[in-house]
């Protein structure tokens, strides 16, 4: 071979590469994200993985990759593993309840027009509420609950990519399901009834209006208000009806000024962007109870850190 037949052959070796992972870009993030629940984080490990995916495509020694598709998802996935003992010591001392960074899409307005593929995108990232009950698992579990629940990987694929055997794998994902139907069942409210159940959350909220706070919520309501010590935020998650409520209609003279809602998709569902004076304010999620109409949960994500993407 020539040289000049060499360089071409490595240029055409550089964009096959360029154009399989971007073609998989969009998995690999969403796999990921679910798995660390960080927007930063998530691009660490993309760049990472892009990074040994263009090493090995340039390796004219190396065996051909079959299946670039599972080839990247099995470097990111363990990428992320190995992300996550960094990412748990900083959560560690983080000052008050850790939330995972929405991710903000396209606007919620009833009619609004949204990109379909976004849509698809969206889709593949759980809610915020999930997303909250698999920090409490362990790294393996929630890689092998993301990769079958979520993505619809089987035993022995998830067993190839986490280099575990299937027995163990099967068992896994068994104890992963079990820990997450028992703290929160697999359903997703009516996007129309969470948008109605939002707008009468924040006229009681911002009113101060107790009544209809404590008609509104569960009574086992948990509020999480992730300010990062540098935004409004509690120390720790509010848990009940009565502490819940009276915390907000005590908080409404101080919140209610000057706010402007916007209602935008966060992580596939309707929620509220909150600005104040031409500046975001805050993210905020509301979860359901199944077959219902009371709120069970209170995502709030103040933390400016983790509004950097909404535009």
């Amino acid at each position: 071979m020539t040289e000049e037949q060499a360089t071409q052959a490595a240029r055409t070796a550089s964009d096959d590469a360029t154009r399989e992972y971007a073609e998989h870009r969009e998995l690999l993030f969403s796999l990921v994200y679910n798995l660390l629940g960080s927007v930063a984080d998530t691009e660490d490990v993309l760049q990472d993985t892009w990074l040994a995916w263009a090493a090995r495509r340039a390796d004219a020694a190396a065996e051909p990759v079959e299946h670039p598709k599972a080839y990247l998802v099995r470097v990111a996935v363990n990428r992320a593993l190995a992300q996550q003992a960094a990412v748990s010591r900083r959560r560690e001392t983080y000052v008050g309840p850790w939330l995972p960074e929405p991710l903000v899409g396209p606007s919620a307005e009833p009619g609004a027009v949204g990109d379909g593929q976004a849509e698809v995108e969206r889709a593949e990232s759980v809610s915020m509420a999930l997303l909250v009950v698999l920090e409490t698992l362990s790294p393996l579990e929630r890689s092998a609950f993301v990769l079958h629940e979520v993505f619809g990987y089987s035993g022995a694929e998830i067993a190839g990519i986490l280099g575990r055997t299937p027995a163990a794998v099967r068992q896994l994902t068994k104890r992963a399901r079990e820990h997450v139907q028992a703290r929160r069942p697999r359903y997703e409210p009516e996007p129309a009834v969470r948008r109605q159940v939002t707008e009468r959350f924040l006229a009681a909220a911002l009113g101060g209006d107790l009544a209809a706070l404590l008609e509104l919520l569960s009574p086992e309501v948990t509020l999480w208000g992730d300010g990062g010590g540098k935004a409004p935020g509690g120390l720790r998650p509010l848990t009940g009806r009565s502490k819940v409520a009276r915390l907000l209609a005590a908080l409404a003279p101080k919140t209610g000024r000057g706010l402007e809602f916007d209602w935008r998709t966060v992580n596939g569902a309707p929620a509220v962007v909150l600005s104040a004076f031409g500046r975001t304010f805050a993210v905020l999620v509301l979860d359901l109870v199944p077959d219902g109409d009371r709120i069970s949960g209170i995502y709030a994500v103040s933390n400016p850190d983790k509004l950097g993407g909404v535009a």
